[in-house]
This record gives structure tokens, sequence and C-alpha cells, in this order.
């Protein structure tokens, strides 16, 4: 049969069904092929925060969103043009993000009395006419699989699970999507398993044939690949590229990279994936709680490694008092917070942006710290060999704020020149020095040496009592100690000096307003801010990479734009340090929904904005 291929430039679609039913891998396969493709692409994974919630009810609801085009794109999309809805929950989570005229692929098989009732439904809504606003495709999944696996030595139960695949060749045909590296996939996945890596291959297989051959698909689509930068490209997820830029790190500082973690969602991937490369001198540990795990990473630090500790909120909370001893110690260490919905446990797999003001102020005492935020997964890598280079030069800890947003999501990464990237010197101390004095600081950054136990000469007290200025000797002199803490704050607000200053994206120099942000709101605030310019008016655009100490230059920023809005996914963190800093009136726009913006919202929001001026 002749199909009609259709040119797209862009597709949003998003897989969901029960958190059984693999719809991150279906998502992350796809997702995988299209890089290879070469299109540009975002994604969103999107699962409940439960180990198994109870099947085929709303909770239990998995999802996985991809947004891939034929040029430069900055989201996962607003909303899907394509729903994969393996299961009535699935359906009726997501179908409320479905615009009119979308496609809707149906998994029939699962529309069962029993699975409608679970979550609501009275009868069928593909029976009935509630769906008639979509071009809806009633396919029975599950059984195509069953009977597509018909061969094999297998029970019903293991056929079924494989009708993900079917679903994943389905679409890959569908939308011209390579095959190889998915059949390459499973042959190395069920390895050990020859008879489910022959099955799922079969399945996959299935699902494209079906595709070719039924009449219920007469159109197929394509979209070219973007033009992308000459070079070498990867897909890759935030956590990954932030532990490659760990990594990258200790190879520019000559450093072993020591991490002391404790699991806990949404950033273990990066345990697990630093984990695969002790060839890098790259050693990892799995402490028993949150405390242990900073406390042997700063304690790795004083032994002369690059000590890096990666938790979310809940561990920033437990680790706040060996983060302060680490202020008191002036050590390098890294604390890498994938911020997650709270307080408490809240929706740990959920994104959120409300760690801020714990991260700035989170400790007793003055114990002010370096505080970072990469504004896309690939920017995770800059930003984690940006923060090791702070807490190298300037023998601090640095928190760096990512997200569960930035962590899961996933776009190409362009693979840099390693000799491009920068040299961090841990310059240690010198070794026999007759009166060595441990709190003697450089002239232009205010580090004290770092000196490494065991090395002759430089024998001198540690830990967090207060220490006098130059000797390191206890102290209880109210004097010196107002002299170290202002030290130690002159030390991190000197940093500012030794960034980049904030960048102004103004085209058109006419603009009176200005959206300001940071963290993972990157890519949304710059949809947005595209919307609003091709609708012909005029915003200017900066987004902060480094909250504390903030840019020399944000002050005369600010004050050279009549109205400054401040995206964030908290209550309004970031325009309260701006507002107390400064005295700038900025305006806040706040979501807490555990999801990232969508640049139509802040389309909108810029827009009221500029018809109030």
């Amino acid at each position: 049969m002749t199909k009609q291929v259709q040119r797209l430039d862009r597709v949003i679609i998003r897989f969901a069904g029960d958190s059984g039913d693999g719809m991150q891998l279906t998502g992350d396969r796809f997702t995988q092929e299209t890089a290879a493709f070469g299109n540009d692409l975002s994604t969103l994974p999107n699962f409940p925060a439960e180990i198994r919630a109870p099947a085929g009810t709303l909770p239990g609801v998995s999802s996985f969103q991809l947004h891939f085009a034929d040029h430069d794109i900055l989201t996962p999309g607003d909303a899907p043009n394509v729903l994969v809805a393996m299961n009535p929950a699935a359906l009726k989570a997501n179908l409320g993000d479905l615009p009119r005229g979308a496609d809707l692929i149906v998994n029939t098989d699962e529309f069962t009395k029993r699975n409608l009732a679970k979550v609501g439904y009275e009868s069928s809504p593909v029976d009935d006419d509630s769906l008639a606003e979509y071009r809806v495709h009633a396919l029975p999944l599950t059984s195509m699989t069953v009977t597509a696996l018909a061969d094999f030595d297998l029970s019903k139960k293991d056929a079924e699970r494989a009708k993900n695949m079917f679903a994943l060749g389905l679409l890959s045909w569908l939308y011209h999507r390579p095959t190889e590296g998915t059949l390459n996939f499973l042959e190395k996945k069920f390895a050990k398993k020859p008879d489910i890596m022959k099955a799922n291959i079969a399945a996959f297989q299935a699902g494209w044939s079906f595709g070719e051959t039924t009449e219920a698909f007469s159109v197929q689509y394509e979209i070219k690949p973007a033009e992308h930068e000459p070079g070498l490209y990867r897909n890759i997820t935030g956590n990954v590229a932030l532990a490659y830029g760990l990594v990258a790190a200790g190879e520019r500082s000559g450093l072993p990279i020591y991490l002391g973690s404790y699991p806990i969602t949404p950033a273990s991937d990066i345990l697990h994936e630093l984990s695969k490369h002790k060839k890098f001198g790259v050693r990892t540990f799995q402490a028993e709680d949150e405390i242990a795990a900073v406390g042997a990473a700063l304690g790795a630090s004083f032994g002369g490694s690059l000590g890096v500790t990666t938790t979310s909120g809940p561990g920033i909370a437990l680790k706040s008092e060996t983060i302060g001893l680490a202020v008191a110690t002036e050590l390098p260490l890294l604390v890498i917070d994938v911020q997650r919905a709270g307080p408490s446990t809240g929706l740990p797999t959920k994104t959120e942006q409300a760690d801020l003001l714990q991260a700035m102020h989170g400790r007793n005492g003055e114990a002010p710290v370096p505080v970072i935020a990469p504004r896309s997964p690939s920017d995770c890598f800059d930003a984690a060999l940006e923060a090791a280079r702070i807490a190298v030069k300037y023998r601090t800890p640095v928190i760096l704020l990512s997200d569960g947003y930035l962590a899961n999501g996933s776009e190409p990464w362009k693979l840099p020149d390693v000799d491009s990237l920068p040299v961090i010197e841990p310059g240690f101390a010198e070794p026999d020095q007759e009166d060595f004095q441990p709190f003697k600081r450089d002239p232009e950054t205010l580090a004290r040496p770092w000196a490494i136990p065991g090395t002759p000469g430089l024998e001198h007290r540690i830990g967090g009592l207060e220490k006098a200025d130059g000797s390191g000797n206890i102290s209880y002199d109210p004097a010196n100690h107002d002299l170290m803490v202002r030290l130690r704050q002159a030390k991190v607000d000197g940093i500012a000096a030794d960034v980049e200053p904030l960048h102004v994206d103004d085209p058109s120099g006419q603009a009176k307003v200005l959206i300001l942000g940071w963290g993972g709101t990157f890519g949304a605030i710059s949809a947005g801010v595209r919307r609003v310019r091709k609708a012909g008016h005029h915003v200017a655009q900066a987004h902060l990479r480094h909250l504390n100490p903030f840019p020399a230059n944000i002050e005369q920023i600010l004050r050279s734009y009549d109205k400054v809005i401040v995206p964030e996914i908290n209550l309004g963190q970031l325009a309260l340090l701006l507002r107390g800093r400064f005295l700038v009136d900025v305006i806040g726009y706040n979501r807490v929904r555990g999801l990232p913006f969508k640049a139509e919202e802040l389309a909108g929001v810029i827009q009221d904005v500029i018809d109030s001026e």
C-alpha cells in the first residue's frame, strides 16, 4: 500500500500508560532514535513516586513527552499533538492537555468495564461522542501483540508486556524513525534472556509492519533533521551531564573525585553514573544516610580530593551542619541539590525551585556559600565545571541547584573540545614551611591554603571552633570573630568579579520590560519571549547562573527597565532576594504545580505586563 508522506516542522508526542507499561523505556528509545536522526529535541518524563501504585489507577499513570523538530526548540512543548493512551487511566489523566484535532491512539484492549470503573468512566469514551474533537485511532494493541508473539514460548502475561514495543514500532513507522539503535538496544538488554529478546524485537517489528499495512493510518509524517553547529552530538539528561561535568572537573584539576552520597529521588542517577567511571579516578561511596555522605565528602576534601555530595531538598536540610563546617574550615566541597517538590517528602518525582532560600541561608551563623544553577539539561555539564572551579579556587563549599525537570529531561549536547575546558589549579600549600600560617589568605581571592594532612611543616588545627586569623589557633576573641565572619563573607562577595557579567538579550534595545529567570525555567521563558517578539512587541530577557553572589552588573540591569518579571516555580524566593538587596519592586509570577512552566502562559504574562505600561 502506497501511503502519503506529509512533511512537518515539529511534533509533540506523549506516551502514557500504567507505571508497569514501560512508558519511560518507550519514550527513551523513541528519543534516542530521534537524536540519532538529527532532530532537535526536548523531553519531559513524568512518573509516579510510588514504586508500584495500584494498576490502572490515576496515581499509577506514567508518561513521557517528547518534542522534536527540524529547528531549534527550547521546551518539551505545551501540549501534545499525539497522545498514546495505553489504558483508561492514562487517557483520563492526560486528555485535558490534548488540543482539538490532535491524534489519539488508544489501546482498546484495556478499556474493560473494570478498568473504566477504576477511574470513574461509566462507559467507554471510545464508544461515545466524548472524543469527537480528536482524531481517534482505536487499536487493540495488547491482543495484536499477543497474536504477533503466538509462536514464542511465552505466557500470555509475558507476551502482553511487550505491547509497549508494538506501540514503539508503530510510532517509529509513523514518524520515520530509525530502528537499528532500538534493535541493538534490545539485543544487549535481554542478551541473557534470548526468548524475551526475540519476543520484544518481534513485537517492535510487528508494530512497524502494522503501520505499513493498516488502513488506520493513511499518512506517514516526516520531520527533517535540524541544522546544528558542526560537531559530534549525543542525547543527554541533566543528571548524566552533571556527572560528566564532575568527571571533567577531576581531569582538569588533577584531583580525585570523591562522591559521598545517599540515594534520593531525583538525584540518584548521578551516583549511578559516577560509579561507572573509576578509570577516571572517581570514587563513589553510598553512605548509610545523608549526614554520613556529606561528612565523608568533606573528609575527602580535607585529604586532598574534590569532595562531592548529591541530594535533594530533604538531604540539604540534613547536611546543613556539615556544610557549615565546610564554611568554617574553608575547604572545597560541591553540594548538588536536585530540587523536588516539597515540603517533606512532598512530590518526590516532580520538579520545583523552592530550595533557593535554603541554599542561601539554611545554616546556623553567618555561613555564606556560593550558589549556582544550570539552565538546561546539557548546561548541567558546564555548571558542574564552574562550581568546581569556584570551590577549588576560593576554598569554599558551593551549592549547585539543579531540579527534577533538568535532571530527567534530555536534549542534544555537542561534545566539547576537552582542551578548551578551563584548567583548575588546586594550588596546594608547599611543604616544609617554618612558620606555616593556615589562615593566611591569598590577597586576591581571600582563600586560605589547602594543606594536605601528613605534609611535613603544614601541621595545624581543624574543626568547627573559631580560629584566629593567620595562625589558625582556636580563638574566642570577639574582634577576631567579627573579622573572620567578615572575611568569609568578603571572600564569597569577591567571586562576583570573577564570573561573567549578566547578559541581557534585548535585540531591539527598545524594551521597557525585562523577564529575569534562573535555573530550569530558561527554556519556557525563552520560548515565551519568542512568541511575544513574534507578535511585534519588545521584551528583554536575562537568566541568572550565579545566585550568590549575584553578577556585578545585576543592579544596573534591574534599574535599566521600567518593569522586571521574575517567574519562579516557588512562591517568590528570588524575587524576595532582589527586593531585599536592591530595593527594586520586581513582579513575581509563581506557580508550584510540580510541572515546568508552559511557554504560552509566560507569553501571556509578558503580554499583560507590556499592555499595562
